[in-house]
């Protein structure tokens, strides 16, 4: 039978109603044609690792695949890719290897190309990740260039549960989108990601890199919640405040990562819950796409 005979099977089987059909999905070349304006290049950045932990853990894969887009979020053509395996000179963990599909012999005796690296990112505005806040220390570990690029990240700087999407793994926002593919090895996760990128909300019909970029470009607040009662640790914990232990010469107290705008009313919600008193300033801290996600805040 041929594809288009499929294609008429999958099409009847949709005007059903009954029926809802995933595509496999082929990587693109280009998703619109140059319109003849200026367009910026970004990098979709994935890594396979041997743990979680990137103080002790090292990257066993890297992928970069980079592509062309406007102001308004439009995606156009998909260029050369890199990808590379780095030996990291101990066994893999088979859970890793069960995961991944990477094996020591795959990655034995193997280098990443550094060079092709930095000079992939020269002329990128933006380094995106899907979770840029586990991707991005580890390369800052590889290489000091991925340390002054802004970063953005396709599950924390688009708004999925607004959208209408119940979670945010690359594999359940594929299918949401009418596509599967073979996930859990790093080019084709950066292949899927720029797919995902690529589509258009319902909502305002702008596309999901719009909206990645517009959050991206917004400046956050870290408030330091330092002094807070020790036992209002759990009520912090359930407002969404982190503990920061003083590693790395990092505050040690309790804080939380907020927009501008709701800074004051914050604020206003630490004197009355929190403290016994009213507390007339608390430390702050500015961060943009420069270094957000980074290990140094």
């Amino acid at each position: 039978m041929q594809k288009s005979e499929y294609e008429d099977m999958a099409q009847k089987l949709e005007e059903s109603g009954d029926y809802r059909v995933i595509r496999r999905f082929v990587p693109v070349e280009a998703y619109n044609e140059n319109p003849g304006q200026e367009l910026k290049k970004a990098i979709f950045l994935d890594v396979e690792t041997t743990g979680m932990d990137a103080d002790e853990d090292q990257v066993i894969e890297l992928a970069m695949v980079p592509f062309e887009f406007d102001k308004d979020g439009n995606i156009y053509r998909v260029l050369p890719a890199y990808n590379g395996f780095n030996d990291p000179g101990l066994p893999i963990p088979e859970l890793i290897t069960r995961i991944t599909g990477i094996t020591d012999d795959m990655v034995r005796g193997k280098k990443l190309d550094l060079d092709a690296v930095s000079a992939m990112l020269k002329d990128a505005v933006i380094v995106i990740a899907h979770n840029a806040r586990f991707d991005r220390p580890f390369v800052e570990n590889l290489l000091d260039d991925f340390k002054d690029i802004a970063w953005g990240c396709s599950i924390a700087d688009v708004d999925w549960n607004r959208q209408g999407f119940e979670g945010v793994k690359l594999e359940y926002l594929a299918y949401k989108f009418g596509f599967f593919y073979e996930g859990h090895r790093a080019t084709i996760d950066c292949q899927a990601g720029i797919e995902i990128l690529s589509r258009h909300f319902e909502e305002d019909g702008k596309t999901v890199l719009n909206h990645l970029l517009k959050n991206a470009r917004r400046t956050d607040i870290r408030l330091w919640a330092e002094g807070a009662p020790f036992d209002r640790k759990d009520v912090l914990k359930k407002r969404g405040y982190r503990w920061s232990a003083g590693d790395d010469g990092k505050r040690k107290a309790w804080y939380k990562d907020l927009s501008e705008d709701e800074l004051e009313e914050e604020m206003r919600y630490l004197n009355e819950s929190i403290y016994p008193r009213a507390v007339g300033v608390l430390p702050t801290d500015k961060f943009n796409a420069r270094i957000r996600y980074s290990k140094r805040i």
